[in-house]
């Protein structure tokens, strides 16, 4: 049973960039790298294969390693060419002809290690996710190939400045999270900018977990023209409120804590945290992964797991509050104590690569010593042997 996740979000929203950090995560700061330390790779320290899957026509240069390739299908420019439909037209058509071939789909996954993490980065158009049926079917067709997948939705952070806007991203989210009817996780991208694009009228937990909407009422009733849809204001902020499914996570990319600890919340939506680690035994008498395993079995429920995950605190900034001190309140802070935690860091690796190596000339000349003994050892007993055949010969 493959486990996975689709990646969704309008253009720019950062879900190409996000499954690229699912292989490599980057320093905190672009600008300050860590001294004398390679960028890890999230999924290989995790011991966890990853496959990502394009299923984005338009997106020609990948940031990623790719295992499977819409492009290899169709190519989005020749069906621009040959119908002369413009770029929207043109992606319709061509998961359209994606549902029509998910023959080809089928055998390209066949064709992936199994216990592979499978990302599908989707195209940009939200028509796809929110009110075209061709994603939903084909999403369908791979739930019945027993993938376990969830919804991935990210959304840009900079939107919650601005009250329509953040009313616009909650009727998105809605309306994507009833079309796919999947696990869905709702994700605040990029909120290591949000500084950038104003400062929030509330707390960064009030806009996470879309707390009484109606403080916001005022703000979207004097923007310009807004007195005239106060009723319809009202009324889109009640059916958001009426449903109660909205809810977002927070992501920056460039973080590893950030990174990991959205993996753990995608990871319970698609029940992955409940595959039993390696070596572990289920309740019968099956083996749910073999010896020497590196990575989790979907064979049988892991029952430690199961109470483990559902009654645990995710560590890391896991509460909100943690994260709007990090990116928001105390932003300059938390960044100089990152590059001190940096330089700590290479510090340390370069003492103990001269360790190492102080280490490894002390045995060679040990060694050395060692060699050059044993052979004075052995011309004293050829010279003892010479010195007692003259012997021999002066006495005959």
């Amino acid at each position: 049973m493959p486990f996975g996740e689709i990646v969704i979000g309008s253009p720019g929203s950062g879900k190409s960039t996000y499954a690229y950090g699912k292989y490599q995560v980057r320093p905190s700061s672009p600008s300050v790298p860590p001294p004398c330390s390679p960028r890890p790779q999230l999924c290989t320290a995790l011991e966890r294969p990853i496959a990502i899957v394009n299923l984005d026509p338009a997106n020609e240069a990948l940031p990623y390693p790719c295992a499977v390739s819409i492009s290899e299908l169709i190519s989005l420019q020749s069906v621009m060419d040959q119908y002369g439909l413009g770029p929207n037209g043109a992606l319709i058509y061509c998961m359209e002809y994606l549902e029509k071939n998910f023959d080809w789909l089928e055998e390209r996954l066949a064709e992936l290690d199994q216990a592979a993490w499978v990302v599908f980065d989707i195209a940009g158009q939200v028509e796809l996710s929110t009110n075209h049926d061709s994603l939903k079917r084909i999403v369908e067709r791979l739930q019945k190939l027993n993938y376990r997948l969830a919804a991935v939705h990210l959304c840009d952070a900079h939107y919650v400045t601005d009250a329509s806007k953040y009313i616009s991203v909650l009727l998105l989210s809605l309306r994507t999270m009833l079309q796919l009817e999947l696990p869905h996780v709702n994700v605040l991208s990029k909120v290591d900018l949000i500084t950038q694009y104003g400062d929030l009228a509330f707390n960064l937990d009030y806009y996470t977990e879309v707390q009484d909407l109606s403080y916001l009422e005022h703000a979207l009733n004097s923007q310009p023209g807004g007195s005239k849809f106060a009723s319809l204001n009202r009324a889109i902020c009640d059916l958001v409120e009426d449903f109660g499914l909205v809810g977002f996570e927070t992501l920056a990319v460039e973080d590893k804590t950030s990174m990991l600890r959205l993996l753990r919340v995608v990871d319970k939506a698609t029940g992955y945290v409940f595959a039993p680690p390696p070596g572990a035994h289920s309740s019968s008498s099956e083996t749910t992964a073999a010896p020497g395993s590196q990575h989790r079995s979907p064979a049988a429920a892991n029952t430690d797991a199961l109470f483990t995950s559902a009654f645990s605190v995710m560590p890391g900034l896991g509460d909100v509050r943690d994260v709007q001190e990090r990116w928001v309140d105390a932003r300059e802070e938390w960044d100089e104590w990152e590059r001190e935690q940096w330089a700590k860091e290479g510090e340390a690796v370069a003492r103990g690569k001269a360790e190492r190596e102080m280490r490894e000339k002390k045995e060679r000349e040990k060694e050395k010593a060692s060699t050059a003994a044993g052979a004075g050892g052995e011309g004293e007993q050829e010279q003892k042997g010479l010195e007692g055949t003259r012997i021999r010969d002066r006495k005959a």
